[in-house]
């Protein structure tokens, strides 16, 4: 199929592009990377009258390292670029390790970092991982900036998030995580670069032998990511042991309440969630 007939636009200039989406609302959709939009535009599930493309605007790709305690990433950061990236520290093992997942190399390419937070597919990686993170996303619109915090951003209804129509996505902004955080992810798909069935990702600080803070969420499991809090509880404080691993995936696979698709029943995917986090925190405490 092709998609319904639109106006494009290719601003050069952020102010140009904001100009734009307050011009015209809900009639208008970004084109970052396009590869979740323009599938949904050739099935006519989507049907903007105006595409703004923002791969001109300038400043939209960088990941700014000036901050000693974060990493901001831009819009438009690739994939791949997060997948290969020069991130020191847990932060860019994590961004690596998660980044491989996304989809198949061709999306890799293409794909935008916040052009997937901006879609908030249920199962999407990066979703989960800047609500693991406490991640803040820096919005932009013609009248003013705001940051939200990730678990506010994604609505708990599919590919919905608190982004207005005249807001632009601008970047996030993650913790750097020092030395003594270990840094985890694990998923699972019917192939490789299927979406998620289950996806878990796990940050664990450590304090010798005990576990001092723990960051643990889902995909794949509601309509948004979600912070599996009472598995965090589970591990905090606690001595890092086998025991405490399994009572924390234990804790999340309770705590979720996930529905049964064609992919799995809803025991199918609690399931996976104790698997994936079980995973997830022995990497990460390795």
């Amino acid at each position: 199929m092709k998609p319904a007939a639109f106006d494009y636009r290719a601003p050069r200039t952020l102010e140009e592009a904001l100009g734009l989406l307050r011009e015209h609302q809900d009639e208008a959709k970004v084109l970052a990377g396009g590869q979740s939009l323009v599938p949904a535009m050739n099935f006519r599930l989507a049907r903007p009258a105006v595409l703004v493309d923002i791969a001109r605007v300038p400043g939209l790709d960088r990941i700014d390292l000036d901050d000693p305690g974060s990493v901001t990433v831009g819009a438009r950061v690739r994939h791949l670029d997060l997948e290969h990236n020069t991130i020191p520290g847990p932060l860019g093992v994590l961004l690596a390790r998660t980044g491989r997942w996304v989809g198949h190399y061709p999306i890799r390419v293409r794909g935008t970092f916040g052009g997937s937070l901006a879609h908030a597919d249920p199962a999407a990686e990066w979703c989960a991982l800047a609500c693991a993170l406490d991640a803040e996303i820096h919005c932009r619109s013609a009248n003013g900036a705001r940051v939200v915090e990730a678990c506010d951003f994604f609505e708990q209804m599919a590919f919905t998030t608190c982004l207005a129509p005249d807001e632009l996505l601008m970047g996030v902004r993650l913790p750097s995580l020092g030395d003594s955080w270990g840094v985890g992810m694990a998923e699972f798909a019917r192939r490789w670069g299927d979406f998620a069935i289950v996806l878990a990702i796990a940050a664990v600080e450590r304090d010798g032998d005990s576990v001092a803070r723990a960051r643990i969420a889902l995909g794949g499991v509601a309509g948004g990511p979600v912070r599996a809090a009472h598995a965090e509880a589970a591990l905090s404080g606690r001595a890092a042991t086998p025991e405490s691993v399994a009572a924390a995936a234990a804790a999340a696979a309770e705590e979720v309440d996930p529905t049964g698709d064609i992919h799995g029943s809803a025991d199918y995917r609690r399931d996976l969630v104790r698997t994936m986090v079980t995973r997830a925190l022995n990497q990460a405490l390795a």
